[in-house]
């Protein structure tokens, strides 16, 4: 459900973009396409990190737990800042391999400075939604989704985008800024739940427990 909030999000973005001029589709179909890609390999290590996370606390070794889910939130971080830094090194040839035209070359490229401030944000909330549900949380990631894209980026999407004139930027602040804000709540809600799981079973049990 996690997934289809922030998806369906892109999609209702996706059909405000087309409204535009047809320079301004183009250049936010080609950045979302590019960022969608990027975003392949946290998801994939998201589903990773819940399998080994969820074998661990299953097992009842939490510290296995924590060191496999900050594995692969490490992991997930260093690809996205890897692929934010070649969309701010190689953007006009990355919009290249859909477009040659000037127009997309240069809007296509601003839309990809501020896909590569998202990449670190949604590199972690895509691994982050993994590993909270190899500790069986589900209910976070939704309601961190649906809040932060439907509540916050996409009316500030709407506003800047059609009210304040901004056109396809403005639409992409508002997503970004969903993105951000996602990541931010759910490296938070991951830090607290797995710490709370490690010091639960460094506990030192009572006396009739242990006997």
């Amino acid at each position: 459900s996690q997934t289809l909030a922030e998806v369906g999000v892109f999609a209702l973005a996706t059909a405000l973009a087309g409204t535009l001029d047809p320079i301004s589709g183009a250049s936010h179909q080609i950045a979302l396409n590019l960022a969608g890609v990027a975003f392949m390999i946290p998801l994939g290590l998201g589903s990773a990190g819940a399998v080994r996370v969820g074998h661990a606390v299953g097992a009842g070794d939490p510290l296995r737990a924590s060191a496999a889910g900050w594995t692969a939130i490490m992991l997930g971080v260093a690809f996205m800042l890897t692929s934010g830094a070649l969309f701010v090194a190689l953007p006009r040839t990355l919009i290249g391999f859909f477009s040659n035209d000037p127009a997309v070359l240069t809007v296509g490229t601003s839309l990809l400075y501020l896909a590569a401030i998202f990449q670190l944000f949604d590199g972690i909330q895509g691994v982050i939604t993994g590993t909270l549900r190899g500790l069986g949380d589900t209910r976070t990631p939704m309601l961190v989704n649906l809040a932060a894209h439907w509540l916050l980026g996409l009316p500030v999407s709407y506003t800047l985008c059609f009210i304040a004139g901004w056109g396809v930027w403005g639409l992409w602040i508002g997503l970004s800024l969903g993105l951000i804000v996602t990541g931010i709540i759910l490296l938070w809600a991951w830090t607290v739940k797995i710490k709370h799981h490690v010091m639960q079973a460094q506990a030192p049990r009572p006396r009739s427990q242990a006997l």
